[in-house]
């Protein structure tokens, strides 16, 4: 089966995390530090705590919002599920805005429709690795005294009017999910502007843990002491797989400009195919491909869906609106609450994009398209 993601492993990274492994340190050790650094190079200096996957991330970023009951979280249902839960997972109610119609990320306009006097959090996907609408949905965030969160577990690398993302949200979160667009196996990060959202991200992903000898209440205990102020969670991402973020990391540019190359190709073939709908972009956006999500017309993505991946063409849906799940079904959440999204989700369809795709596994499935379309 030709799947749809597929991470890119070479010797380079298997020897770094073959030395990684012979170290002394397998976790909690110089190459957290390190791959942090690294990150950082990416998102024009804002500093980067890493994490156990992309998820965590995401809790994490809700926490060091300081979101909890009573307040709500406006995001887009053109997502994963923890884009959501990890907001309602802290006790905030979450508001679903509509998406844009031609993109998929979270309109600003809807957004700025859904907010109220508890909204602490707006957060924004950059579907497919296209940057959402970052100037309007942080006027609309300021004007509601609400922070703004960047879900870019599909985007790093990508830039949106020349700035990257992770620099331009308040907060930001990376998956290094091995399908994503570098990988660690499993990790995340989180980014934010301000130190002290970062202090409290840091310490949340940490168990709450605190050694600074300015912030102990009895500081001359000794060398060993910490103290434990406020809960948190164990989300370390350990030395030996931020390694291999590092190894990954180095080849991020050419990762991105495969992607972009195939995603162009991808354009040119399929331009003439009827009943299809390609991706668009934006002139102000540089995307860092992640899913080429192009749209099935007339009904007939089920039968596409199942014609493909019966030919061994691993394509994919991303994603289900997030309210349909049966868990916020339970809450109250009804279908047809953002009708652009639903059309986008009854029609979406994610090709195979990966940077070791050849030219001839992507014809392939064009002309598997092709003959199912014709």
């Amino acid at each position: 089966m030709l799947p749809y993601g597929r991470q890119t492993i070479t010797d380079e990274d298997v020897d770094a995390v073959a030395a990684s492994l012979r170290s002394d340190w397998l976790t909690t050790g110089p190459e957290v530090a390190a791959f942090e650094a690294d990150l950082a190079g990416w998102t024009d200096g804002v500093p980067v705590a890493t994490v156990s996957n992309g998820t965590a991330a995401l809790h994490v970023a809700y926490a060091a919002a300081q979101v909890g009951p009573g307040d709500e979280v406006v995001t887009t249902p053109m997502t994963f599920v923890a884009t959501a839960s990890m907001a309602s997972i802290l006790g905030a109610t979450v508001v679903f805005a509509d998406v844009e119609e031609d993109t998929a990320n979270l309109d600003p306009e809807a957004a700025r429709a859904a907010v109220t006097s508890r909204t602490k959090v707006i957060a924004g996907v950059d579907y497919a690795g296209h940057p959402i609408e970052y100037d309007e949905l942080r006027k609309v965030a300021d004007d509601a005294g609400a922070l703004l969160l960047a879900d870019a577990a599909h985007a790093i690398g990508s830039t949106y009017r020349g700035r990257p993302v992770g620099s331009l949200a308040d907060l930001t979160t990376f998956s290094f999910f091995p399908t994503k667009n570098l990988t660690t196996a499993e990790g995340g990060g989180v980014a934010a502007l301000d130190p002290e959202v970062m202090k409290r991200a840091r310490r949340f992903s940490k168990i709450g843990m605190v050694r600074e000898p300015e912030d102990l209440r009895r500081p001359d205990e000794g060398g060993w002491f910490y103290e434990v102020p406020a809960f948190g969670v164990n989300y370390r991402l350990p030395d030996v797989l931020c390694t291999l973020g590092r190894s990954q990391l180095r080849r991020l540019g050419d990762f991105k400009a495969r992607r972009t190359e195939l995603v162009a190709r991808y354009n040119e073939f399929l331009a003439d195919v009827p009943g299809l709908r390609l991706p668009v972009q934006r002139e102000y956006v540089d995307p860092a491909w992640h899913l080429y999500a192009l749209r099935v017309l007339d009904g007939r993505r089920r039968e596409v869906y199942d014609k493909l991946r019966a030919e061994g063409i691993g394509v994919q849906v991303n994603y289900i609106p997030v309210y349909w799940h049966p868990v916020f079904e339970d809450m109250g959440y009804r279908r047809g609450m953002c009708p652009k999204a639903e059309q986008f989700y009854s029609e979406e369809l994610s090709l195979p994009l990966f940077p070791t795709l050849t030219y001839d596994e992507q014809d392939r499935v064009i002309e598997a398209l092709r003959q199912i379309l014709s």
